[in-house]
């Protein structure tokens, strides 16, 4: 139909507009709905996250208190700053549980720090003082190089942190390094003070955070996401504080093609970062770590074989591009 005649004059245009309503019912125009664009996730590069995991590893045991420490700490700081973070270094003296003073240190990048929308994503740098689950005592106060406990983490988030700086999510993004998560009493020693001698860092960011007034939708930790033959179960403090994290996540790995990774299957309660993090700033923050059926921890959990040799960079990759298919479907 031509739009000249409703041109010509008002009242012939109303008759015609009033006619056509009632044949239609009546009923008003939906609004067309343009369709979204799809979510462009990047994708991850598991070369990169091994190199920065076997950067770490080259410092030494990263154990508070040593030169190692310390200059790996600088390292990560400078890291975070060359992939565009803002970078704050909250320095803290810490009391392990054999009365040893730590000089501790948590880094954080920020990404977007003006938006109120954020992620928390974390892991931790520090590495086991003693290799106390070797199965050769002359190891059991030899400190570890921990490429998996704790490196690989890390590892993966400094990857994430190259991808951020190269295509900006929606929302901000928190990258916190946590220090003295392993410090905890040595296997041979008594725990007189339950699990509250590990995860000293988290334990005091999770009461005084970087910021004042700090909040994230929730949080994603990443603890021993690089041995061989790892599969990963939803840790049971992570379903009970933040079961709907859980969920998004692992349906995320699936989304991915990493779904024989991520399994529903029970993976236990495990003392770690996450745990302040829920307990004490009240943010839903689940645990991504490894899981093997036999043993529970990697074979080479806390022992001298925790090397390089035993990293794999297909586990480092599924849990990489999994963390990358969350965080850049955030609105």
């Amino acid at each position: 139909m031509s739009a000249k005649p409703l041109h010509r004059g008002r009242g012939l245009g109303w008759v015609f507009l009033v006619l056509l309503f009632v044949a239609c019912g009546g009923k008003k125009p939906q609004p067309v709905t343009q369709p979204q664009a799809p979510v462009v996730v990047p994708t991850f590069d598991a070369d990169s996250a091994y190199h920065y995991t076997a950067q770490q590893v080259a410092f030494g045991p990263r154990v508070p208190n040593t030169e190692a420490h310390v200059s790996c700490g600088d390292w990560l700081e400078g890291e975070l700053e060359r992939f565009g973070a803002q970078v704050t270094a909250q320095r803290v003296t810490l009391r392990a549980y054999d009365g040893t003073i730590l000089a501790a240190r948590n880094i954080i990048g920020s990404y977007k720090p003006e938006l109120k929308k954020r992620v928390l994503l974390c892991a931790h740098w520090d590495s086991r003082p003693w290799a106390d689950a070797d199965p050769d005592p002359k190891y059991h106060r030899t400190p570890i190089l921990g490429a998996n406990d704790g490196a690989s983490g890390v590892g993966v988030l400094l990857e994430v942190a190259r991808q951020l700086q190269a295509q900006p999510t929606q929302i901000g993004v928190d990258i916190i390094f946590f220090d003295a998560e392993d410090y905890g009493t040595h296997a041979e020693e008594k725990e007189s003070t339950g699990s509250n001698t590990w995860c000293l860092g988290s334990q005091y960011w999770a009461r005084v955070p970087h910021m004042a007034d700090y909040n994230a939708r929730y949080g994603i930790l990443l603890d021993m996401v690089g041995g061989k033959d790892a599969r990963f179960h939803r840790e049971g403090y992570s379903d009970y504080f933040a079961k709907p994290i859980v969920d998004k996540v692992w349906a995320a790995a699936q989304a991915c093609g990493y779904g024989q990774w991520f399994l529903h299957a029970d993976g236990g309660v495990i003392t770690d970062d996450h745990l302040p993090i829920n307990q004490f700033a009240r943010i839903p923050c689940i645990d991504i770590i490894g899981h093997y059926p036999e043993t529970g921890f990697s074979p080479t959990w806390h022992t001298m074989d925790d090397t390089m040799d035993n990293i794999d960079p297909a586990v480092l990759r599924a849990v990489g591009q999994t963390v990358l298919q969350v965080i850049y479907s955030e609105k």
